[in-house]
């Protein structure tokens, strides 16, 4: 079993990057800037926001912060979104998710000027993706990809399962290796809530996709032997021996499958860490566009 450390990985192109950004300040050009507008108090979304911008002083880029009461109307955040795009020292920037409810997401991602939109959520993006032209891929399905690339994870001809079908991880990444190139070129099948015979549809796939948010869903049984399983649910359980009383898992059970694997990402430190680098490669290019 290979374990596909993206935290490892993520590590190998950051310093890539930064090395890119060196040699761009030598030269006196334009230092890459990532902006990250953030409203309310989910721990989560801030945990996740701190990290991009620690990421983002790691590789040299300038990065801003715009933290917003949860009580911030749509049209304070549009206005907020407008001054972003408008900003010509910003490359790109991204409205971190979930936003509170009385906002419509959708609203806002449309309002994002596709050049910056690094998240890659824009239908101008989406919709550039899905036709194999040029666009920002969304973060998470982008980090997979370079997961297998850097990994020499065989995609061509491969059966490829993915359970999710959000916007953010299960469409784009079955359009994503389902298209010509590498990683691509493979036959993609998504499940979901009301997909049925699932367990035989996992058994038939050389790789799995697991975007659910559904704790330990994928068993042991339900996998073949040699299977490659990228794992991009991050779930709370409780677990008493931890300082903070729970603990981190997929939606697969690790230690359940991983004697069955050829490949599988862990949960911490697999797609996770990945995503945040696949942000600071959209990130450099939207500077080089400008």
């Amino acid at each position: 079993m290979i374990l596909l450390d993206g935290k490892k990985l993520s590590k190998t192109i950051k310093e890539e990057i930064k090395l890119e950004v060196d040699e761009i300040r030598n030269q006196g050009g334009n230092i890459p800037h990532l902006a990250a507008v953030i409203v309310g108090d989910n721990p989560a979304s801030e945990s996740y926001v701190k990290n991009k911008a620690k990421s983002s002083d790691e590789v040299g880029f300038e990065s801003t912060i715009i933290k917003k009461d949860a009580n911030i109307s749509e049209e304070e955040l549009l206005e907020i979104v407008d001054g972003l795009n408008r900003n010509d020292d910003v490359d790109g920037f991204i409205v971190q998710l979930p936003l509170p409810r009385h906002i419509d997401p959708d609203n806002i991602i449309l309002a994002i000027d596709p050049k910056k939109d690094v998240d890659g959520f824009h239908p101008f993006n989406f919709g550039s993706m899905a036709q194999n032209l040029e666009a920002y891929l969304p973060a998470t399905p982008y980090g997979i990809l370079l997961m297998l690339e850097r990994y020499n994870v065989e995609t061509e001809g491969k059966s490829v399962v993915v359970l999710g079908r959000s916007n953010i991880v299960g469409s784009p990444i079955s359009i994503l290796l389902a298209r010509r190139g590498n990683p691509g070129n493979a036959t993609v099948t998504i499940a979901h809530s009301k997909t049925e015979n699932l367990d035989e549809l996992l058994q038939s796939a050389d790789i799995i996709v697991a975007a659910i948010g559904r704790a330990k869903f994928i068993k042991n049984h339900q996998i073949k032997e040699g299977a490659v399983i990228i794992d991009v649910g991050i779930n709370s359980i409780e677990d008493a021996t931890r300082k903070r009383g729970y603990r981190l898992v997929g939606d697969v059970d690790f230690d359940d499958v991983k004697d069955k694997v050829s490949h599988i990402t862990p949960v911490p430190g697999g797609v996770g860490p990945m995503t945040v680098t696949a942000l600071l490669l959209n990130t450099l290019k939207a500077s080089k566009n400008k």
